[in-house]
């Protein structure tokens, strides 16, 4: 398998080999929405995919003309057939140590990992999923222990359903007081449980695996269950059997949140699967939208004295106009300070440091729409921009022409040369106290 890597947001700057360009062919140039529906076996985070106010499920994953390849915003693994793209994050040093995709998504998804070294390209991949696994894990358990009717074997003298006859003669000749028989129960110790137990097991045995499944006392908690009710029916040896169980797509009114849960540990279980493909000439992967883990990760930062309105769940919600008493065009300004004097802001996934920005074209003035109309609906004159840095932390101030409006953008530098992960997190840590105080000063 050829194994080909690029960055988000890579300006054209690829070209891809002739004998690949097929194969990707058949990925670029099409949405992501469409993308998907037709293969299930990409994974593209997050789920909401356009439902809401964001375009996600409108655009390509990349652009492929001519051989050159140019990325968007998304960042992960995609392949066809024995081609696969890496696509790192625009602050990866190398393809072996995306230390800002990994911070990002450990952020978002609540993962603490005190003691954490990237693995290799490859592993990589498979470690993303793991970062899911407790995220998803918990969504599902919220909703409560996923129960349903399994039939149970038993051979003791307390018959309570149907007679064996065949497995009886087989395991109680000569006879001994015993019975063999089945019976329909309700019972949490189902196939979608066990498949559970075995990701997690599956996921202990992982370099910082434990680390994953111990990073929060409601993580530890739901483990602690799940093991405890399948302690007498687990066999390591029936992975197998598990995964094939589980085959069919789960689907419930009520338990929705075990359907993405159990196409995590699908994957996580069939992980040779997700890495190559389950069926030849199908599309397979797993991608983040990277505007939205920024703007996720950003709310981390600032949720002490900032509304991150959520448009997925409609909290916080605003609207834009009304007429008479009835108010309409709901929007979701990223973040809304919570006291006065009112701020809005922006998380802009893009290079603004870049000339194309700073130079008056539709491009670069479109920028700074959004963020203008949002001072002018919550009668604010302060604004700004958030945007990832590749150098030291930047910040411009741009006053709004015969108003008292000020913009400002503002660059958190992202390093891209420290020697290891801990390292990383360290600078990042003291990024985020600049970027705290260099908001609340506006």
């Amino acid at each position: 398998m050829k194994m080909l890597s690029t960055t988000d947001n890579n300006g054209g700057n690829y070209r891809v080999p002739e004998e690949h360009c097929d194969n990707l062919l058949a990925i670029g140039n099409r949405n992501v929405g469409m993308l998907c529906q037709e293969n299930p076996d990409l994974l593209i985070f997050p789920q909401s995919l356009g439902l809401y106010h964001d375009d996600i499920a409108k655009v390509p994953i990349f652009v492929l003309q001519d051989g050159i390849l140019t990325t968007c915003n998304m960042m992960g693994f995609v392949g066809k057939d024995e081609t696969r793209l890496t696509i790192s994050s625009r602050f990866c040093k190398d393809d072996q140590h995306d230390y800002f995709l990994h911070y990002m998504l450990q952020r978002v998804l609540a993962i603490n990992m005190f003691n954490f070294e990237q693995t290799s390209n490859d592993e990589s991949v498979w470690d993303f999923l793991l970062y899911l696994f407790p995220y998803y894990l918990k969504q599902a358990f919220r909703q409560g222990i996923y129960r349903t009717y399994v039939r149970t074997e038993y051979d003791d003298a307390h018959v309570k359903g149907r007679i064996d006859v065949n497995r009886h003669i087989r395991m109680n000749f000569p006879f001994r007081g015993q019975i063999a028989y089945s019976t329909r129960e309700y019972s949490a110790d189902n196939p979608v449980i066990q498949l559970i137990r075995h990701t997690i097991e599956c996921i202990s045995n992982h370099p910082f695996g434990k680390g994953v499944l111990t990073s929060d006392a409601e993580t530890r908690n739901v483990v602690d269950k799940i093991r405890m009710m399948t302690q007498t029916s687990y066999r390591k040896n029936d992975r197998q059997r598990v995964v094939a169980t589980n085959q069919k797509r789960f689907s419930h009114p009520y338990f929705t949140a075990y359907v993405m849960l159990q196409k995590i540990c699908m994957q996580i279980l069939r992980r040779d699967k997700i890495s190559f493909g389950e069926k030849e000439s199908k599309i397979y992967g797993l991608l983040f939208d990277g505007a939205w883990l920024w703007e996720e990760y950003l709310n981390t930062v600032l949720k002490q004295d900032f509304e991150h309105p959520e448009n997925k769940t409609g909290k916080h919600r605003r609207y834009l106009f009304n007429c008479g008493a009835k108010s309409f065009q709901a929007i979701y300004p990223d973040f809304i300070s919570k006291n006065p004097p009112t701020i809005v802001g922006d998380a802009k996934y893009m290079a603004l440091e870049t000339k194309e920005y700073n130079e008056d074209s539709e491009r670069a003035t479109s920028v700074y729409y959004k963020t203008i109309t949002y001072m002018y609906r919550f009668n604010s004159t302060l604004g700004f921009l958030l945007f990832p840095h590749p150098r030291g932390g930047s910040e411009e101030t741009y006053g709004i022409k015969e108003t008292a409006g000020k913009l400002r953008k503002i660059g958190l530098s992202i390093p891209q040369n420290e020697i290891n992960f801990a390292a990383f997190q360290t600078y990042m840590k003291a990024q985020e106290e600049w970027l705290r105080s260099t908001i609340m000063q506006l």
